[in-house]
């Protein structure tokens, strides 16, 4: 059987362990090579220890021309900035990409500017990667050279939200979101507001109303049929690994009760191997969802009794680093080989 040959640019952090997870245990993987700046030298099972035996397997510091040789495709797996730096040395070469950072998420430049660096290394290629979300995009991941795999933020709350904006729902609406996240989206590297002393007992909010991600929701809600919509997204560190738990609001649109809700998510989502619809009154839990690629969607809805407003909540439940991170990757990278984007990925969660 012939071998899909892939190469990792940036071995050392928590995505880029998910993506050997995923791929080291496939028979039809070959891993070529790991480029990094950290750890040079040592081993995939000195480097993530949630993977001995795979000792003969060096972080090393190459080119990326040089990790990219001989390769099929390449996930860039760095902080923004460096990522776009280093895939410039790419983009002439025959190999496929699919990106983990924020670099080629976003179509306009001037969303960048405001939430990720004061400029961007190469303007003109926002736009040109295909989002890497098979729930929106999948037919365009098949034929894609180029992939930007979507935020965790924006992977949870969207995935709440899109079955509205594809029914037509989301048309001059004001979304009010709330999502919790575990310290792993933080990354590997400790920080002052993001390790444990700080972190552990406590729930605090962030970057009110102004997280990076706001602009990637409101751009993905848009390509799913949203229109005029504005965002209004508080994003809380708590105290968990994994998982991200979103928690949207809307005016419940005229006319709809929660059975047709309950249809239009079931009804867009029934492809979708990896999501869940919960039932009425049964909302999304990290905990069904933490080390798996899984999806959970809970749907409820209320009439005021006295002002007679129609709510709508969605809860959106997913793992941070996988479906939120390297394992939306690897459904782009079954979709971009000739594979269901659930493939290898379908394994039941922990529980509790």
């Amino acid at each position: 059987m012939s071998k899909i040959k892939v190469s990792i640019i940036g071995g050392a952090g928590y995505g880029a362990a998910e993506i050997l997870r995923h791929v080291l245990v496939r028979d039809d993987v070959e891993l070529l090579r790991i480029s990094s700046k950290d750890y040079i030298g040592n081993s995939v099972s000195q480097v993530h220890r949630n993977l001995p035996g795979f000792d003969h397997i060096k972080l090393q510091d190459i080119t990326p021309q040089q990790c990219a040789e001989g390769a099929d495709i390449v996930f860039l797996a760095m902080p923004h900035i460096i990522t776009a730096k280093v895939a410039m040395e790419l983009f002439d070469l025959d190999v496929k990409i699919i990106d983990l950072s924020g670099d080629f998420r976003l179509e306009n430049l001037q969303d960048y500017v405001r939430d990720y660096a004061p400029e961007h290394p190469c303007p003109e290629k926002l736009g040109t990667f295909v989002y890497g979300m098979p729930e929106l995009n999948s037919e365009a991941i098949k034929n894609a050279k180029h992939v930007a795999s979507p935020g965790c933020f924006a992977t949870g709350i969207a995935m709440g939200l899109l079955p509205l904006a594809s029914a037509g729902l989301l048309k001059g609406t004001n979304i009010r979101t709330v999502a919790m996240t575990g310290s792993s989206g933080s990354g590997v590297k400790p920080q002052a507001g993001t390790h444990h002393a700080v972190r552990v007992n406590n729930l605090k909010a962030y970057k009110t109303l102004h997280h990076q991600h706001r602009a990637e929701i409101v751009q993905t809600l848009k390509h799913g049929g949203a229109e005029k919509i504005s965002l209004d997204f508080v994003p809380v560190s708590a105290p968990l690994v994994r998982g991200i738990l979103a928690v949207s609001q809307i005016d419940l649109p005229e006319g709809m009760e929660h059975s047709d809700i309950q249809k239009i998510y079931e009804d867009y989502y029934a492809d979708h191997k990896l999501t869940t619809v919960r039932p009425k009154g049964s909302p999304a839990e990290v905990v069904a969802v933490s080390g798996t690629a899984r999806v959970e969607i809970g749907i409820d809805t209320r009439i005021d009794e006295d002002t007679g407003k129609r709510t709508l909540c969605l809860t959106s439940a997913i793992d941070n680093l996988i479906k939120g991170g390297a394992g939306q990757a690897i459904q782009s990278f079954n979709l971009m080989t000739g594979k269901p984007a659930h493939f290898g990925l379908d394994n039941p969660g922990l529980w509790p």
